[in-house]
């Protein structure tokens, strides 16, 4: 019983936070979990602990009130024997109730033992209880926040990644648009090229239709026939 009650003890005073940390550390409840079992095994100790001993305080406290009533019903008839000058029954059924006292005295002392130790049990058991609904409230909470945690952990990954793939990818579009841009440089040089083909193709024309218009111009001056 010692024993049983020095391990509820110790689950009763253990530390939650600290449970709670590991847990948040490893990222999971496992810890916590383990606690849990150990609290619901040792509640079931705990019961079947406090039932026993009830049982015996409920025997006690019985077999007391019924030497107690004989006791009295002794302590009655030692003088109704003394009364009647039968000395030697009163000596007999005094024999008898000094017996009998004795072992009222040793079940008052088995009653205040028991009773106390009862009380240890159920107010063991009461404080166990609190702790297992605490740690399970507890859990919840952290489950949620460490599948919260994973969430984000998730979403930080993903987000990596996609940097990643975003980095890569910025390397690869910053080739395309440079293969693009060298592209259109050489469209770009070649229709200045085409241009300037065509500006002096233009220019030449121009010239030409100049030159031809002076030439006519002067043949006609000069009466030169075109």
């Amino acid at each position: 019983m010692a024993s049983l009650l020095e391990k509820v003890s110790t689950l009763i005073s253990a530390n939650l936070h600290y449970m709670v940390d590991q847990a948040l550390k490893t990222n999971s409840v496992a810890v916590i979990d383990q606690y849990i079992r150990q609290v619901e095994s040792n509640l079931e100790d705990l019961e079947e602990a406090a039932a026993a001993v009830g049982g015996e305080v409920k025997s006690i406290k019985r077999r007391l009130d019924d030497h107690e009533h004989k006791l009295a019903e002794m302590d009655r008839a030692v003088d109704a024997f003394l009364t009647e000058g039968n000395e030697a029954a009163a000596v007999a059924v005094q024999s008898r109730f000094n017996s009998t006292k004795r072992l009222v005295e040793t079940y008052t002392e088995q009653l205040a033992r028991q009773e106390t130790e009862f009380k240890k049990l159920l107010d063991a058991k009461v404080k166990l209880e609190a702790r297992l609904q605490t740690m399970k409230q507890e859990r919840e909470e952290l489950q949620a926040l460490l599948e919260l945690a994973k969430s984000k952990e998730v979403t930080v990954k993903a987000m990596k990644s996609l940097d990643d793939l975003m980095g890569s990818g910025d390397a690869d579009i910053k080739r395309i648009a440079q293969s693009i841009h060298e592209r259109l440089d050489r469209a770009s040089t070649a229709s200045e090229m085409r241009a300037a083909s065509l500006d002096e193709q233009m220019d030449q024309v121009l010239e030409r239709s100049t030159l031809d218009a002076q030439l006519a111009e002067r043949k006609k001056r000069l009466g030169l026939s075109s």
